[in-house]
């Protein structure tokens, strides 16, 4: 059954230790790139905002590569983005090549996330849960590596070879993908291969399929809500539960730790419809029980429900797993992939500055808090829609035969 898919696996799992490295390694040496490159407060902050930006843009863009290139292409052409950003921003003379070498690599980055799922329905279309889960895991150490990497790195030998060594794993993820496309395992995705609708016009047909929609709201959910965490919670922490600077960064470092073993268990759990409406109900219920315990009670237990919140992790794998299992051919995934990330990553990058315009405007945590209550619970209604068999090909079949009668 693994037979000949060995080197496919290798590129999955090497393709997936690159995918956060351009995000996590440059926050930890940000002091350090200062001394050399000086920048504003702005252009920090700049710095800051480009991943989802860049990551909702190339979700869109995704389907497009996809289309023109080939699945196989398209994870060829998202390495060697990164690897040349990781470069550019590691020779960059100043602010703007620095800001260049980002959206690079960043646009790499995303085109990698989009493509990855649709990849592991091509290769292993008979254990997607099983290698969504692996993948996901991965995916978190190469968020931990570089971050926890960089600042001794840079102290040792400078801050610019702790960027550019990254590229060196985007050299070596390339490797499986380029033996792949020269043995021609595979034959590269295309509406004349196929006979199947190009991705392009699948993506903007989306807007009609309940089930593309229901996913983009719980992936929309769980982006917003786990970016107004990396951004907001310490600080949150420290003025509503007393935490210490120490304290509220380690408990921050918390809720990613309790999202390894369930982004490793949650895929393989997502056997049936109700089983997917079941575990989307259970993160939301962990982001609301959450945001209430730190509402109501932040300092009694504290610890109690940062975990719950970090529980509220599940949504991410879980739709993952969703977008190949709710799509009946390659192209349907890539659309939904391209759609759900695209559009999440883009809600995903305004939820931390909502978060802190109701901080200025209220003064106090409680309006925030609330947001953020509200945003979690946008996601029940979904669970209930996606607790139905139903796929994104066979909806917009029927909306597409209705407009024609």
């Amino acid at each position: 059954m693994w037979a000949g898919r060995v080197v496919a696996l290798l590129g999955i799992v090497l393709v997936a230790l690159t995918l956060r490295q351009t995000v996590a390694v440059m926050s930890p040496i940000l002091d350090d790139i200062r001394v050399d490159i000086p920048m504003s407060d702005l252009g920090v902050g700049l710095l800051g905002t480009l991943p989802p930006i860049l990551l909702a843009v190339s979700g869109l863009v995704a389907p497009r590569v996809a289309r023109g290139v080939g699945l196989d292409g398209g994870i060829v052409l998202a390495l060697l983005l990164m690897t040349l950003g990781h470069l550019v921003r590691a020779v960059a003379p100043g602010y703007a090549v620095l800001l260049v070498g980002s959206v690079v690599a960043l646009a790499g980055t995303g085109i990698g996330n989009v493509l990855l799922p649709p990849i592991v329905r091509r290769y292993f279309p008979d254990r997607v849960a099983l290698l969504t889960a692996v993948y996901v895991c991965i995916v978190g150490v190469s968020t931990a590596l570089p971050a926890a990497a960089a600042a001794p790195v840079a102290e040792r030998v400078g801050w610019r070879f702790a960027l550019g060594i990254w590229a060196v794993t985007s050299v070596v993820a390339l490797a499986p993908w380029l033996v792949i496309i020269g043995r021609e395992r595979r034959r590269r995705l295309s509406a004349a291969d196929t006979g199947e609708s190009p991705p392009t016009t699948l993506v903007t047909r989306l807007w009609r399929s309940r089930v593309a929609l229901s996913i983009t709201v719980v992936f929309s959910t769980s982006t917003i809500l786990t970016y107004a965490c990396f951004a907001w919670l310490p600080e949150i922490l420290g003025d509503v539960a007393g935490s210490t600077p120490t304290e509220a960064g380690v408990l921050l470092a918390v809720t990613g730790i309790i999202s390894a073993p369930i982004a490793l268990v949650a895929p393989l759990l997502v056997t049936r419809p109700r089983d997917a409406s079941r575990l989307i109900a259970v993160g939301v219920a962990g982001f609301v029980l959450g945001y209430l315990g730190l509402l109501l009670a932040p300092a009694t237990l504290t610890l109690l429900w940062v975990l719950l919140i970090g529980s509220g992790s599940i949504l991410f794998p879980v739709c993952l797993v969703l977008i190949t299992e709710r799509t009946r051919t390659q192209d349907g995934t890539v659309a939904l992939s391209g759609f759900a990330q695209g559009v999440a990553y883009a809600l995903g990058a305004l939820g931390p500055l909502f978060v802190g315009l109701l901080r200025d405007v209220s003064d106090g945590w409680t309006l925030p808090l609330l947001f953020l209550l509200a945003v979690a619970l946008t996601a029940a209604v979904p669970a209930l829609t996606l607790a139905r068999h139903a796929f994104v090909e066979d909806e917009l079949d029927r909306s597409y035969a209705g407009r024609g009668s």
